[in-house]
């Protein structure tokens, strides 16, 4: 239900060239065709060239296939081709995570590694870093902050006193993480996110204003989280909120004070999360999908884009659309009712003028 945000690069800068046969090495996949070809760069289908490597897993894009100028394409094992493809075949499992493997590879021969520390940034002389740490420019590090090896920080970084960052995690610039919240390691928070603001915690006032309640916990986030740009996790009330191990947050997500994000959970952009909700594990949430409070989801869940939750989900591996949400069937056969509405309501009119 989460649409799959697909990344190309062109490797127009690279000068090694390795074979076809060599890049199914890699990723464990069977060539058909010319293993020897010479590739050098990732690009579409719909407009890849000579000397590029291509994938197909969306069935959208089938057709591209017989046309494209691509030296290599990977596709899923089982492909059967209708007619003659110009270029190799390279047969794995999963295209798409072969594809994102070579991507990997890309950026490791490609990433200029970043280490030391720029001036001027702060660090408090209590603060404590491993090594290989990068501290970009304006960056900050608070009273009794801690940040392991391996770790960058880019530029007007704010980690709050008490802060915890793991190894090998990367906040990217603009990251602000307040006092006492943890991040774990292999963590990526992109630009703009805000770790640990205030939960939206007011008490009406039998004046009709309302009074702030103070927000005193903290927000953990676990290893191998990706967090994009302009996401926002509420500190709790008490206690923690809780991002588990493996989640993958969109950007323009809330997380709101208290909720916990279930192991290997997907959110995609400008879903919003409100307090003390439950999520499970290896859930999917779609884009502007609403979450009420105080409810669970359970494991295996998705849940489409735009949805509204107003109950808890307590069977595994259901899928739900609409707002308030029904199980996908029954939300199928709703949709074909309201398309048909207009002409139903007019049958009826005639019905009514005959009687």
């Amino acid at each position: 239900m989460l649409a799959k945000r697909h990344k190309f690069v062109t490797l127009r800068n690279i000068t090694m060239e390795i074979s076809v046969e060599q890049v199914a090495s890699l990723l464990g996949g069977k060539v058909e065709g010319d293993g020897t070809a010479r590739v050098n760069r990732l690009e579409k289908i719909e407009e890849a060239t000579p000397g590029s490597i291509a994938f197909l897993a969306n069935p959208k894009y089938l057709p591209y296939i017989y046309s494209t100028s691509a030296s290599a394409v990977i596709v899923k094992s089982d492909f059967a081709p209708e007619k003659p493809v110009k270029g190799a075949l390279i047969r794995v499992d999963d295209p798409y995570s072969a594809f994102a493997r070579l991507l990997e590879e890309y950026e490791k021969m490609t990433a200029k590694v970043k280490t030391g520390i720029e001036q001027p940034s702060f660090q408090h002389e209590s603060a404590s870093y491993g090594e290989q740490v990068y501290l970009g420019a304006f960056s900050y590090l608070g009273e009794n902050v801690k940040v392991g090896k391996n770790t960058k920080i880019y530029p007007q970084v704010y980690l709050g006193d008490h802060v915890e960052v793991g190894d090998n995690t990367i906040l990217y610039p603009g990251v602000k993480v307040y006092a006492n919240c943890k991040i774990g390691s292999n963590c990526v928070l992109h630009s703009g996110v805000v770790v640990g603001s205030d939960g939206f915690g007011f008490a009406p006032q039998a004046d009709g204003t309302y009074k702030s309640i103070p927000q005193t916990g903290n927000v953990i986030i676990e290893d191998n989280v990706d967090i994009g740009a302009n996401t926002t996790i509420d500190c709790a009330t008490m206690g923690s909120t809780v991002i588990r191990k493996g989640a993958k947050i969109d950007n323009l997500v809330q997380i709101a004070h208290n909720v916990e994000v279930g192991k290997n959970t997907a959110i995609a952009s400008q879903a919003g999360l409100s307090g003390s909700a439950k999520i499970g594990e290896n859930c999917q949430i779609g884009g502007q999908a609403g979450i009420t409070g105080h409810l669970s989801i359970a494991n295996k869940t998705i849940i489409g884009p735009q949805a509204g939750v107003p109950k808890t989900i307590s069977q595994e591996g259901k899928v739900w659309f609409g707002s308030p949400i029904m199980e996908h069937k029954d939300f199928l056969r709703a949709s074909v009712i309201l398309r048909n509405l207009p002409n139903l309501i007019e049958r009826v009119k005639e019905l009514e003028k005959k009687l």
